[in-house]
């Protein structure tokens, strides 16, 4: 598989910028700056940027709860991003939405949703949207294995099928619906799921980038050539609790540490690249410094942002068209 140098580079840095903003968030939260409610994407990495690194601005993508690596993967600032999940009208979403509905129409992110299912039905529409106009665009529904239980998740595939709609609905499957095993909790499997429907299934490794970005581009691929939606199944783990302050009580001891010994996309990335000089280590130290820089300045820049006023709260409400 040959990837272009600037997708690998382009990929990195995407993936180091989620690690070290769903870290600094991590430590951010601790301290009682944040309102709401934050799930981070640590250890993800690699299925949010391995996907929408075959994605362009006309392409749409819905996210969910733990949506922070999606947006930076489809493009979204981290400035606009961090000032959002602080409540401050610098924010994409000018303060309103915080971390679980950051979204930015103009790169084609419809946005993280505190819904757990609620972004295959709005793929749906974007997907017939895509169909109807010709546009060649592809509509790309982010999901977990807790939302593959959801009755909205079912009734999308269905849906996609029967009206042949340019959609891809990948299933992070990172072992857990909240506290509760995917092992316990989801009958069956996911490709008989996808059988069900008569939906092609793909399925990778979620910690492995290049497996994550052959299959994404098998089955965006059939979704842009107008052969009808896809399941993508990607097996990964996220490194910390459901959210934060979870306790984590149902996970083995010694479990997300091995994870994160033997199971970073990151490393591993960086393993190979250097091993056969497709890149050089200097370049991702590069990366790696400027990212952080990145983040520094938006975590700076986000606590002395203005709060929403409130002569804001009526706007926004409602569309004009």
């Amino acid at each position: 598989m040959q990837i272009a140098h600037d997708i690998l580079l382009r990929s990195y840095r995407s993936m180091r910028t989620i690690r070290d903003f769903e870290e600094r968030l991590h430590v951010e939260f601790a301290t009682g700056e944040i309102p709401g409610f934050v799930h981070l994407y640590c250890g993800e990495e690699a299925s949010g940027v391995g996907v929408c690194a075959h994605l362009t601005d006309k392409d749409t993508i819905a996210s969910t709860h733990r949506g922070h690596g999606h947006c930076i993967a489809k493009g979204v600032g981290v400035e606009g991003m961090m000032a959002e999940i602080y409540g401050r009208k610098t924010g994409v979403c000018h303060g309103k939405g915080g971390s679980m509905h950051i979204a930015d129409l103009s790169l084609g992110m419809l946005g993280a949703n505190g819904i757990v299912g609620g972004g295959p039905p709005l793929i749906c529409g974007a997907a017939l949207s895509h169909k109807v106009l010709k546009d060649g665009g592809v509509a790309v529904a982010f999901y977990g294995d807790g939302a593959s239980n959801e009755g909205s998740t079912l009734e999308s595939l269905n849906l996609a099928m029967v009206w042949q709609l340019p959609a891809v609905f990948v299933c992070e499957d990172n072992g857990y619906g909240e506290a509760t095993g995917a092992s316990y909790a989801c009958a069956g499997n996911q490709k008989a799921r996808a059988a069900g429907f008569g939906m092609p299934y793909f399925d990778c490794d979620g910690t492995d980038f290049f497996a994550v970005y052959e299959a994404a581009g098998a089955a965006i691929a059939h979704a842009r050539a107008g052969n009808g939606p896809v399941m993508l199944h990607v097996h990964l783990a996220r490194w910390y609790g459901h959210f934060e302050g979870d306790a984590m009580t149902y996970r083995a001891n010694g479990e997300v540490a091995r994870l994160r010994a033997e199971h970073d996309c990151l490393k591993s990335f960086r393993q190979r690249v250097t091993e056969i000089s497709l890149l050089e280590p200097s370049a991702l130290d590069e990366i790696d410094a400027s990212v952080k820089d990145e983040i520094d300045a938006a975590v700076n820049a986000a606590k002395i942002a203005p709060l929403p006023e409130p002569e804001d709260l009526e706007a926004d409400v409602y569309v004009s068209y």
